[in-house]
Order: structure tokens, then sequence, then C-alpha cells
């Protein structure tokens, strides 16, 4: 099969296109022949050598978490799925080298879910990582309520345009940073509130509105943005990161709560997710398409942090 490989660490040069055996789905896995494949931070992360320490990983690697394609064949074990079903995952495994840039993939059935009925498999290959992201950090890590002030940082990106929508769709007052150009985009999600970071100290935006503090920071920045964060939470609010893990001794001295959440498979939230857009409550991110021969391109722009939504790459 074709894919997107590695046989070092480096820039994007070393990514280079490839004919590799194609995979075969264990007694509990399901084959996926990928229509598309995603482009997320995580990506070139890993290709620059910078996850090397959190994960195994065995060269060539072929990066790549996020897919969306059609059943090929199933494992033995496999009861949810067809060949021929329609479906989406977050195929991140516990040794990093076989991933999405690829025709094939294979991932445990309880990983994988029916794609919504009412979007593409472009559509499709931007939810999994991003969404899951979301949903994780809102629900399972903040336990997010209606009524609740939340700050989303970055929410032009895949992460943050999942994150405003099931904050708004839970009743949350959505504040968010985006740069100028990305208001009209937040705000059609459902952001209340738009702060061009460029331009204002969020701080002091969010204390204009809030004197009081607010519930909540979704930080997809990190560094200084996540340290200034502090200073918009009342007492008792909470911090979720996915980048830096936040200081507990920070937490403790501002009075909040503080926690990081690194993404786990999970297809069941997946058709919680596919149920919310299916119903139209949750629309896809903005995305962009790329062929997979342009996987390096895709990741500099993906580093150089200023896409709205997802890059996803058109297998096939």
């Amino acid at each position: 099969m074709k894919a997107i490989v590695i046989e070092s660490f480096g820039g994007p040069e070393v990514l280079r296109p490839a004919d590799v055996p194609s995979p075969e789905p264990a007694a509990d896995e399901v084959l996926i022949e990928v229509a598309y494949a995603a482009v997320n931070p995580v990506d070139w992360k890993i290709r620059e050598g910078m996850l090397a320490g959190m994960f195994p990983h065995e060269f060539p690697v072929i990066l790549g978490w996020d897919a969306a394609g059609t059943v090929k064949d199933t494992g033995k074990n496999v009861t949810g799925f067809r060949i021929g079903d329609r479906v989406y995952a977050y195929c991140r495994k516990p040794k990093v080298g076989f991933g999405t840039y690829a025709e094939f993939v294979t991932m445990n059935q309880a990983a994988v879910a029916p794609m919504p009925k009412n979007v593409g498999f472009a559509e499709a290959a931007c939810i999994p990582l991003a969404g899951l992201t979301a949903w994780q950090s809102l629900f399972d890590a903040a336990k997010i309520q209606a009524g609740d002030r939340v700050l989303i940082h970055a929410g032009a990106g895949g992460v943050g345009s999942f994150a405003i929508q099931f904050a708004k769709h839970t009743g949350a007052e959505v504040l968010t940073t985006a740069g100028g150009a990305n208001h009209a985009y937040v705000k059609s999600l459902g952001a209340d509130v738009a702060i061009d970071y460029r331009k204002e100290n969020f701080i002091d935006a969010v204390r204009k509105r809030e004197p009081g503090g607010i519930d909540l920071v979704f930080d997809a920045v990190g560094n200084d943005v996540q340290r200034k964060s502090y200073e918009v939470l009342k007492k008792g609010g909470k911090l979720v990161s996915i980048v830096n893990v936040p200081s507990e001794e920070e937490a403790r001295r501002y009075g909040v709560e503080a926690a990081h959440v690194f993404v786990t498979p999970d297809g069941e939230q997946l058709r919680r997710i596919g149920a919310l857009l299916e119903s139209g409550a949750v629309r896809p991110p903005a995305l962009q398409e790329m062929r997979l021969e342009e996987a390096a391109e895709a990741q500099r722009q993906s580093q150089a942090g200023r896409v709205r939504g997802k890059i996803v790459l058109k297998i096939r």
C-alpha cells in the first residue's frame, strides 16, 4: 500500500512516500480502507522527536491518528462492523508506527464508530482526535454545566471549533481567543465573545465582561497563556489544558483546580459526537483539503499555527 513515512526524526523534509505492506486485522480489529486522514499538531511533534519519550516507536513510522473510510476486513471477534461500513476513528496505538497517512489502517473495534450520515469522508476525518479531545476535556475533566462562563483559547483551531460548540450546546457562555480574521467563524460556531489575542490583552477583555471571574478556562495554547489564564478564574474555577501539564502549586495559589488531558480513543464517545452532528447541533470544523503527497506542506502549515479548523489529506 502507499503511505507517507519517516525513517528518522527531523523537519518536514523527512516525510517521504513509500510502498509498505498492508496491515492485517487482529481478532478484535477493524481494517479501514482510508479515504481521508487529518493532520494534527501531534503529527509534527512526533516527526520532530518531541514525544519520543512518551510513545515507543519503530521506524519506518507512518504518522497520522485520524481516519475516515470504509471497512475492508474484520477480525474474528468483531461483531459491530461489516465490510463496506463507513467508519471513522482516532487511531492512536501503544506503539507509534502504523498511522493513517496510508491506504489502510487497523484499529481495535472499541475505538471505531459509524460515520455520521450527514457528513462526507473529508469532514469525518476532521472529527475524531479534535472532537474527542474537546469532549474529554469539557465533559470528563471539567464537568462543564449549563450557565458556566468559559474561556476557550484558540477557538478557530480544530479542537477549539468543537469546544465552542460543545460548550454552547451545554448552555455555557462562551468567550474565545482568535485572530480577527477568524472572529466571524468562531461566532458562527456559537461563541458569545471573540477576543483578538493579537490586539487585546485577554485578561483585560475577560475581566471587563466578567469582573468576578469565570468558571472554566480551556487551554489549547500553553506556556505564558496558561500561566496568565489563572488570573481570569474565580475561586474554585477550573483550568483544563491539552498542552503543558498545569502546575499544581500555581493552581493552589489561585484557589482553582487544574487538569491535563491527553485524549484517548473511544468509539462510544465518537458515536455520541456523531449523534450531535446528525441532529445539526454540531458541525465539522472548517477544513482545507490536500493530497497525501502534500503531507510535508500540510505539516508546515500546522506547525505555523495558522490553520482554521483542520487540514485533511486525500488518500484515494
